[in-house]
């Protein structure tokens, strides 16, 4: 019997769970995505008061707002999930994703109600963190649930399209509305039309899941009283459950996370923010490597039913750890041969007095960096160049090298304020010279970009994130039973995309701007797969051949 339904062609039923299933989580991951699309324009628009890096940062931190807030809606929504059902769970979070996102567009900025503005962004973006960490594991479960044994993989990985498709869609709205209007308009207010659209898609989501049916397995088991009355406890509770939460996080999700992160956005903010590519080519290209590499999705989640899902999940964690760097090198000598023939030849060096050297962040905007070291930083910084530090001897001015050229800095600490002025301008005409003189490029020149080679690479990156994601909910619904499956896949999953994947671009930038080598920040997902491959190899047991109804 077991081989029959495992071999019987999908039914019309079935059909329709994925697509309604799928269709809603592409919109709920729209809307999400949207912040992190538009992260330069909400820079400038809600925190103009910073200084442009770390308004940069800042907007990626409030962009990460909602990655953070995700395991508190899966353990909220998770356990609603389990007592009332996956359908009218996984309807209430699509409705509290449209309504956060469309309000957006109706925000005022900072310009025109002050620090308000912000706060307003980030508690938006929280109640969307909140929804979508009840809604993936609704729907990853709510399909798991309806999948015949030995298919489970095929039929989920059309969910793990969906983060991807919504990205992609989202790419493609911002630069449709973009390529209208032109960039100035844009910019300015044109913005906010891809977060009022949203609307729309909003009742298409409602519609179609009002017309689904309950699972199943959730059916079956409330019909006999056996749905759980505590699902928290039984989830977090107790040792066995918790230990394979803590397992699920530490040797699955959180590198998965991380390469998710890093193919796909970080891989975007790398492109404009690091190798100077202008927006439209940078999302052109993103969206050029999603659509070749989106169908390995369901290629992995296939194979994972027939080879097992560890061994593709651990592979692309390998690849992530041994192949970035050289990557990320390839990508810039593709994207701007300019920059990289200029960071070969001239490398940039920074050559200070430790003790001189502050963080290099300023969230609030009011810090004063007034050191030789700070000001030398902060200049290279502003021009987004990569550069080494060296530490100088106690007492030593701070200087850069650019190639065999040296400028000597200055510090701003008990002179006055015109002086200051004078000696900043100075000191930021020699070094843009001595870039300009030493090849280094001000923007990526669009005639010298291999675009071949750019989405070969970005697409790698993509087929990456498609063999640890695609088979990745299969896996998570085969870990727990179905009376506390929802609330106990979704806490590890979220904590894992959420806080080890959502604070990925935050993180790599501060890295980045730290230390001034551009590709510093690759340390952080490379470390984080490289733990998930150590665990997930030697702890996590391979579920593919299990019966998700065993325990019930």
């Amino acid at each position: 019997m077991a081989t029959m339904k495992e071999n019987a062609p999908m039914t019309a039923e079935q059909r329709k769970v994925i697509f309604a299933s799928s269709l809603g989580t592409v919109f709920e991951w729209y809307d999400f995505y949207l912040y992190g699309s538009l992260a330069p324009i909400i820079a400038k628009q809600f925190f103009s008061g910073l200084d442009p890096q770390s308004a940069f940062i800042f907007a990626l931190l409030a962009f990460a707002a909602g990655f953070i807030v995700r395991p508190f809606g899966a353990i909220f929504f998770g356990r609603l999930g389990d007592m009332i059902g996956r359908k009218y769970t996984f309807l209430v979070t699509i409705l509290i994703m449209g309504l956060s996102t469309f309000i957006v567009g109706l925000l005022p900025s900072y310009a025109a109600i002050g620090a308000t503005a912000p706060i307003m962004l980030i508690v938006l973006r929280m109640l969307q963190g909140l929804a979508l960490g009840g809604e993936y594991g609704g729907a990853a479960t709510y399909v798991a649930e309806h999948a015949p044994h030995g298919k489970r993989g095929f039929y989920t990985s059309w969910i793990q399209t969906t983060a991807t498709v919504g990205l992609m869609l989202s790419l493609l709205v911002i630069l449709g509305v973009r390529t209208v209007m032109g960039d100035a308009a844009f910019g300015d207010w044109g913005w906010r039309i891809p977060f009022l659209v949203s609307v729309i898609l909003l009742g298409v989501s409602v519609w179609i899941r009002l017309s689904l049916n309950e699972s199943p397995a959730f059916q079956k088991m409330k019909s006999e009283g056996k749905t759980s009355k505590a699902p928290l406890s039984e989830s977090f509770g107790q040792g066995k459950n918790l230990k394979i939460v803590v397992l699920a996080l530490l040797g699955l999700t959180a590198g998965q996370a991380v390469v998710w992160y890093t193919g796909q956005f970080y891989a975007l903010f790398f492109l404009t923010q690091a190798l100077k590519v202008d927006s439209t080519t940078a999302n052109l290209m993103i969206a050029a490597s999603l659509i070749v590499g989106t169908p390995f999705f369901i290629v992995f989640g296939a194979l994972s039913d027939k080879i097992g899902r560890k061994p593709i999940i651990m592979a692309g964690c390998l690849l992530a750890v041994v192949t970035y760097f050289p990557v990320f090198g390839a990508l810039t000598k593709a994207a701007n041969p300019a920059l990289y023939e200029a960071q070969a030849k001239s490398k940039v060096v920074v050559s200070a007095d430790p003790a001189e050297c502050s963080f290099q962040f300023n969230p609030t905007g009011t810090a004063k960096f007034t050191s030789s070291c700070d000001i030398a930083k902060q200049v290279l910084a502003g021009a987004s160049v990569s550069y080494d530090n060296v530490a100088s001897a106690p007492g030593t001015p701070a200087s850069i090298k650019i190639g065999e050229t040296v400028i000597a800095g200055y510090s701003a600490k008990g002179i006055s304020a015109d002086e200051a002025k004078k000696k900043d301008a100075e000191f930021k005409k020699a070094v843009a010279d001595t870039l300009k003189a030493d090849g280094y490029p001000t923007s990526a020149d669009p005639a010298r970009m291999d675009k071949f080679m750019m989405v070969v690479i970005l697409t790698y990156l993509v087929i990456l994130v498609t063999m640890v994601y695609g088979p990745i909910a299969a896996m998570l619904v085969e870990l727990f039973p179905t009376r506390i499956r929802y609330t106990s896949m979704s806490l590890p999953y979220h904590i894992g995309n959420g806080w080890f994947g959502g604070l990925l671009p935050t993180t790599a930038f501060a890295i980045v701007a730290q230390t001034g080598n551009m590709y510093n920040g690759l340390w952080y997902p490379i470390i984080v797969a490289g733990m998930t491959l150590v665990i997930g190899t030697i702890f996590i047991k391979e579920t593919k051949d299990v019966d998700i109804y065993a325990k019930d």
